[in-house]
């Protein structure tokens, strides 16, 4: 007789492991942690590992899969807020994903020294598609409001919302390369801002915005990150 899996067992148990990663990053750094450090933290034999996961990497693309997934949960109430306008929840939402980020500085900064390595281009990869399927949706609903107040100007707010998460995504990855950078010490924090600033233009002209009219940069939250 085949062997019935309890679906509810199975993603509780693979979450411990991936709870154990999340600390094991933060304390020791990506790099530095193995997979018998995972197992130790655990207490789960190598082989109960393999079960959830094929490989150290696979492991990491679980733990940015959730951070992915309560970031946009995190947003949602914004969405839905009807007291809010669209330009209101688009600011609120860049802000609210950068004090999300912030809560978690030293998870992401262990996660940023390692992201950008050739060996983890794959993982990228699915993680931006991941990004944006969960993002798009949310995104287009504020488009959307926004034409119907007259606050924006475009065509279509489902198309619009692609284009507008995948130059955030652009913008995220630009703002690893330059946190990186400015933790070396070879671009400033003004260097840094203003080259974070030009995307908040890109921003409105995609949407159509009047210029000056969202925020999208909060310096305050950039100082605590990198000041």
């Amino acid at each position: 007789m085949a062997r019935t899996i309890n679906l509810v067992e199975h993603a509780v148990r693979r979450d411990t492991f991936i709870d154990a990663a999340l600390r094991l990053i933060q304390s020791k750094g990506y790099e530095e942690m193995s997979i018998q450090d995972v197992l130790d933290d655990v207490g789960a034999s190598r082989g109960a590992f393999y079960h959830y996961f094929d490989s150290k990497t696979d492991l990491l693309e679980a733990v940015l899969e959730r951070l992915i997934v309560q970031a946009s949960a995190s947003l949602e109430p914004l969405v839905v807020d009807p007291a809010l306008s669209a330009a209101d929840k688009l600011s609120g939402a860049f802000t609210g994903i950068a004090a999300w980020k912030l809560a978690r500085r030293d998870l992401l900064l262990a996660v940023m020294r390692v992201w950008l390595s050739d060996e983890n281009a794959i993982v990228r990869e699915k993680l931006r598609t991941g990004t944006a399927r969960n993002l798009t949706p949310l995104f287009a609903e504020i488009i959307g409001q926004g034409v119907a107040e007259g606050s924006f100007a475009v065509g279509s707010p489902g198309d619009t919302a692609r284009v507008f998460v995948s130059l955030m995504l652009g913008a995220n990855e630009s703002a690893t390369q330059l946190a990186l950078a400015h933790e070396a010490g070879t671009v400033s924090f003004e260097e840094l801002l203003r080259a974070l600033g030009a995307y908040g233009d890109a921003f409105e002209r995609i949407l159509g915005a009047r210029p000056g009219s969202l925020t999208f940069v909060d310096e305050g939250v950039l100082r605590e990150w990198f000041g």
